[in-house]
């Protein structure tokens, strides 16, 4: 079958064209997209008259016996064939013949053609990350409901800052992820919009009815100007951009558990069905998937930043650089449904050692800011005057080889006469935590507000 392109051509393409010209490699992931989008395409111009209803069933008919042949594994993808698009016409017009398999391209382009089949698979992507991200809030919610009075420290500098709850903590990510979720949602309805009918750059004379195909195939309505509809791939970066803060949420808590899998923290333990050994140590548990999804993270950042770079500088409409568009975008999605998933079973079946957290709370002085507070407000004394008397609290403690947290009255008396015996009852870690109930803040009652919120939105998800 000659390329569709060459009858202004007087000589054949070399073999090395074909090869550094050719998609097929990559775009003939897109064959079920391709042949649905063809099916609509065909229904439609029989319905506009356009070509006879026969023709178009006929048509119709054909692609379905492509598919199920690409499906069983029976079909051929050649080179030669450059991309998903020619390699499913040519076996079309080789069952129903070549006149009637070129009926179908009429009032399309492979312009508007690849625009709708690469919009379609990242629409489809995106639906399957929103229920993969869903889960792993879920998880989480649902790890924190357990955790509420499981006292660690909370860190700032990697430094210990003030105590607060395992559930805390965990709800904070679980509101990343929440908010990753909204983001693919957004872009989902912003992006879903048929392109099809836009033809090369400029729309067609054929009366086409674009929106009979977009409610075929499933979309809220068309895009508005031919020339932008082919030579955007907003969409494509939006998913790329949503995939990269979503990994990059992944990567902080797997650096996170990868740490407090460490001898040093002790906080948790990975199950050995996540974890691998050494090669030569028989005594390690490695940290492995927390370890890979962390270095993903690099690799979808590049793949945006990528394509990004392949958009900056293209004239209007369609150019050749925009074939780069496509294995970018198939790395990045399998890498996060992927990585999300494991992650999310991951954190399931880890186990958190209260026991550890609870003395790490001991160590770093987590009450300091409840003894300035509470010189502040019980003392009338000016934060930065408390700030140092607490300082110096910090320091007696340290002296004697102890937590500010397990000073007595006397010894507290001893640094300030403002640090009297009710003082002590402001360093009770559990009381710190317990103190903050603020909107958002550490105390319980704070934390299972934040729990029920997301409950309630994952209700409403089902």
């Amino acid at each position: 079958m000659k390329k569709m392109w060459e009858g202004r051509f007087s000589e054949v393409s070399a073999k090395l064209l074909e090869e550094f010209n050719a998609s097929i490699g990559f775009d003939k992931n897109l064959f079920e997209q391709d042949i649905k989008g063809s099916k609509a395409h065909a229904k439609m111009l029989g319905a506009q008259g356009i070509i006879g209803k026969d023709e178009s069933e006929k048509i119709i008919d054909g692609l379905d016996r492509v598919l199920d042949e690409i499906r069983r594994g029976e079909f051929e993808f050649k080179i030669e064939d450059e991309d998903i698009h020619m390699s499913v016409e040519k076996r079309l017009s080789e069952i129903i013949g070549k006149e009637l398999g070129g009926r179908l391209h009429t009032a399309r382009s492979r312009n508007d053609q690849v625009a709708l089949d690469f919009r379609l698979y990242v629409l489809e992507k995106n639906q399957e990350i929103l229920k993969k991200v869903k889960e792993l809030v879920a998880t989480l919610t649902s790890l924190s409901s357990k955790h509420l009075d499981t006292l660690m420290p909370g860190f700032t500098h990697l430094q210990h800052a003030q105590p607060v709850s395992l559930a805390y903590h965990l709800m904070a990510y679980a509101f990343m992820f929440k908010r990753d979720f909204e983001r693919f949602a957004s872009s989902y309805e912003r992006n879903n919009l048929s392109p099809l009918g836009s033809a090369a750059l400029a729309g067609t004379p054929h009366k086409i009815d674009r929106e009979m195909v977009a409610r075929e195939l499933g979309f809220a309505g068309v895009t508005q100007n031919a020339m932008d509809s082919v030579s955007d791939r907003d969409f494509a970066l939006e998913i790329l951009f949503n995939i990269s803060v979503l990994m990059m949420h992944a990567s902080r808590l797997c650096e996170e558990l990868i740490i407090w899998s460490s001898s040093e923290f002790g906080f948790v333990s990975i199950s050995d069905a996540y974890s691998t050994g050494s090669s030569i140590m028989p005594q390690k548990k490695n940290p492995d998937v927390a370890e890979l999804i962390r270095g993903k993270t690099g690799r979808v950042n590049g793949n945006l930043i990528a394509l990004l770079t392949t958009m900056k500088g293209l004239p209007l409409a369609y150019n050749k650089d925009m074939q780069e568009d496509k294995e970018g975008v198939f790395d990045s999605v399998a890498t996060a449904l992927a990585s999300v998933e494991i992650l999310n079973e991951m954190i399931k079946t880890a186990k958190f050692n209260k026991e550890n957290m609870l003395s790490a709370t001991k160590r770093g002085h987590l009450s300091a800011t409840d003894l300035a507070d509470y010189l502040v407000r019980e003392k009338n004394v000016a934060f930065r005057e408390a700030h140092f008397i607490t300082g110096k609290a910090v320091a007696k403690a340290e002296s004697l080889g102890v937590d500010l947290s397990e000073l007595d009255g006397e010894q507290l008396r001893s640094v300030d006469e403002n640090l009297d015996e009710n003082a002590v009852k402001f360093l009770d870690l559990n009381a710190s935590k317990e103190a903050r109930t603020s909107k958002g803040g550490t105390a319980n009652v704070s934390v299972k507000a934040q729990i029920d919120d997301i409950k309630a939105w994952l209700e409403v998800l089902k």
